[in-house]
């Protein structure tokens, strides 16, 4: 008796990358996404946007990194140019970040976890769809009752980047 088939990859000539469809391979919104919609056309009125989230696991949430997928998609926020290369879209736009970290500014800094997410959501997203890099101002060690200053030191911050005033609570 034979053991049940399995599926078996397929080879390709040395070289050979993989098969694509001619034209953009990113995916485009689609018409049925009014969601998505709704979230571009908030985005294309604003002149900021500031991106405060928790850190887990050294990087941004799920929920985050899968808003980002489906708004900033090929067609509104970049095109990839005919003549190769992609076309930024949201020069517009100045992106700020105020990442929430649970561990001290010493492990950040030891370990470059700051750096690293720095870089990706600087290169990897702010400058890839041209939107201006803002203000960043990590808060560490979220989770002690001492945060309030940083927390303040923060908002300030940000607050002043994008020219909001300041309420005291």
């Amino acid at each position: 008796m034979r053991p049940p088939s399995r599926a078996r990859p397929v080879r390709r000539a040395a070289g050979a990358g993989p098969r694509r469809p001619p034209g953009p391979s990113a995916r485009t919104t689609r018409p049925g996404d009014a969601d998505v919609v709704r979230e571009q056309q908030r985005l294309d009125w604003a002149t900021d946007l500031v991106l405060v989230f928790p850190v887990y696991w050294w990087s941004v949430p799920a929920l985050l990194k899968g808003w980002i997928d489906r708004v900033f998609v090929n067609g509104w926020a970049f095109e990839y140019a005919a003549t190769g290369g992609v076309l930024p879209k949201l020069q517009r736009l100045t992106t700020h970040l105020l990442p929430i970290a649970g561990a001290d500014a010493g492990a950040y800094e030891r370990h470059g976890y700051e750096m690293a997410l720095r870089t990706q959501l600087t290169h990897g997203l702010i400058d890839y769809v041209g939107s201006q890099r803002g203000a960043t101002a990590f808060v560490h060690d979220s989770e002690q009752p001492s945060t309030g200053a940083a927390v303040d030191h923060a908002v300030r911050t940000l607050a002043s980047a994008v020219g909001a005033p300041v309420s005291r609570s």
